[in-house]
């Protein structure tokens, strides 16, 4: 497991880090064996796999059944879990569900936020969990997406906010709808790495969801690149196995076990003289 820590590392570098989320067991087992740096297991569940509404809908319940479901199936990648909505009222219930989140299996937390989050954050870094903080559009608080920052009064805000977060103790930052421009110079402010959805080709690495990137989702984002059309793959091959069990082509011989002939026997003759059939 990495640290969330080594990604400082890879910014010196100029090593970009990837992060993807990650909801269940076999997704977390192939973005591992892929290569991926960091597996998050966002709140973003909500509306891909849970359903939802909005983000707003997740419970720290939710989080946890997920966040265990992906620490088992990663042996080398990082495991981020995202604090849910209400999660983080105050420092002490903060560190309460972070704690929470590590004991479920996550190597650090996610908390979405700016300068209303600095006292959480620092609470939360000073009781040894790792923090990576999130700004920009926030889904638990921004409302309906838009992009953060377009003006100087909020590119500024943006800026003392990354500033204050990474004195607070926080080891990474995730930026979500800013603009290219803005994403770079404050890039370039922090010591810790930046993680860019939304924010340009200029951060320390990317994160995207993977229904997006696989073509699941029902429509591609303009931040987002559809690598697969696996939605439509999917619902063809849906479509194939509902003809085949319906049309009796499926299964066939191959796909079930036999009994040796002398059993089969055995067996007809009982249930003949039990059932008269």
């Amino acid at each position: 497991m990495k640290a969330l820590s080594v990604f400082r590392d890879y910014k010196k570098q100029g090593r970009k880090i990837t992060m993807l989320t990650a909801y269940d067991y076999p997704t977390a087992v192939l973005e591992d064996r892929a290569g991926i740096d960091i597996l998050l297991v966002g709140d973003s569940v909500g509306r891909n796999i849970l359903g939802y509404a909005s983000e707003l809908e997740v419970t720290m319940e939710d989080m946890l059944h997920h966040v265990r479901a992906v620490a088992r199936g990663a042996k080398q990648a990082h495991v981020m879990g995202d604090m849910p909505y209400r999660s983080c009222d105050t420092p002490a219930l903060a560190l309460e569900n972070a704690r929470r989140m590590m004991d479920a299996g996550a190597h650090s937390v996610k908390i979405e936020g700016e300068q209303d989050m600095v006292d959480r954050i620092k609470y939360v870094v000073d009781a040894g969990v790792p923090v990576c903080a999130h700004i920009g559009y926030t889904p638990q608080t921004s409302g309906k997406a838009a992009v953060q920052g377009k003006d100087i009064d909020r590119a500024k805000a943006l800026i003392d906010a990354a500033l204050q977060l990474e004195k607070a103790g926080a080891d990474m930052v995730v930026f979500e709808l800013i603009p290219e421009l803005l994403a770079k110079e404050i890039t370039n402010l922090l010591s810790i790495p930046t993680i860019g959805i939304g924010a340009g080709r200029f951060c320390d690495g990317q994160v995207q969801v993977y229904c997006d990137i696989l073509g699941l989702s029902a429509r591609v984002f303009r931040h987002a690149k559809a690598y697969d059309t696996l939605g439509q793959r999917y619902e063809d091959a849906f479509a194939a196995y509902a003809r085949e069990v319906t049309g009796g082509t499926f299964p066939t011989s191959e796909n079930a076990a036999a009994l040796p002939d002398d059993v089969a026997d055995q067996v007809r003759e009982w249930v003949h003289k039990t059932y008269g059939k």
